[in-house]
């Protein structure tokens, strides 16, 4: 797969290029450079980056930071199986729990939710810094909900992180998370609040929040050039009416 001009490798956080630093000079230039096309793609263009992921992993699967790309790039194009295999093997090289919480959520994306849980549970999730135990968060009341069971994953989310008012960078996906199973629950009053307070928290557009909010308050989204398209009248082959 071809690497633009403009990337040069140097691109990578600076722990991966350190670990690059384990291969021939030119391999590792190689590796970085579509480690970089990885982290450009996976967003906007997920199956090119899982392309991309894939000659890095030919290149130097014993590298932690290229198996862990392949972990994410696969997760991304929703590979679950493939994901989990990826992300393990990074965990046996680091020793690092960080990638607990995404492990567990590629057990539910296999269609395995008591697993989800069961990880939940165990003395990793200590380990985790606030980030990741909210994850883990999220991932255990996703579990609860594939399972069916919408109360507990109500009270799953109910954490002084949901409660407070300082807004950090998982603060939107938490509260909109609660009011999505709240709504799911037919708690509406209160998953229209906590739409709302989701959307307080998210600077960013994270989430779909205000739309959520514009449906349960029944507001409708009209394209206006397409009304208009329809006011004047179809068109005939050349553009003329």
């Amino acid at each position: 797969m071809p690497i633009p001009e403009d990337v040069t490798g140097e691109e990578i956080d600076k722990d991966v290029r350190q670990e690059l630093q384990s291969l021939p000079k030119t391999l590792a230039e190689d590796v970085a450079k579509n480690l970089v096309m990885v982290a450009r793609l996976i967003d906007e263009d997920p199956e090119r980056a899982y392309g991309y992921s894939k000659i890095a992993l030919r290149l130097a699967s014993r590298v932690a930071a290229v198996r862990e790309a392949a972990g994410f790039a696969a997760y991304a194009v929703q590979k679950y199986a493939e994901a989990l295999a990826e992300f393990r093997a990074a965990r046996r090289m680091t020793g690092n729990v960080e990638l607990w919480p995404v492990m567990a959520d590629c057990e539910r994306g296999l269609g395995r939710p008591e697993r989800a849980l069961a990880m939940a549970g165990e003395p990793e999730v200590q380990k985790l810094d606030k980030a990741g135990q909210v994850e883990m968060r999220l991932v255990a009341a996703g579990a609860r909900r594939d399972m069916g069971q919408l109360d507990a994953a109500i009270v799953t989310l109910q954490s002084p992180e949901l409660a407070s008012n300082s807004v950090q960078p998982w603060t939107a996906r938490l509260r909109y998370a609660y009011a999505d199973a709240l709504l799911a629950a037919g708690r509406e009053d209160e998953a229209r609040e906590w739409f709302a307070k989701a959307i307080e928290s998210d600077k960013d557009g994270t989430t779909d929040a205000s739309d959520r909010l514009a449906e349960l308050d029944g507001v409708e989204f009209v394209d206006a050039f397409d009304d208009t398209a329809a006011a004047e009248g179809p068109e005939d082959s050349d553009g003329a009416k």
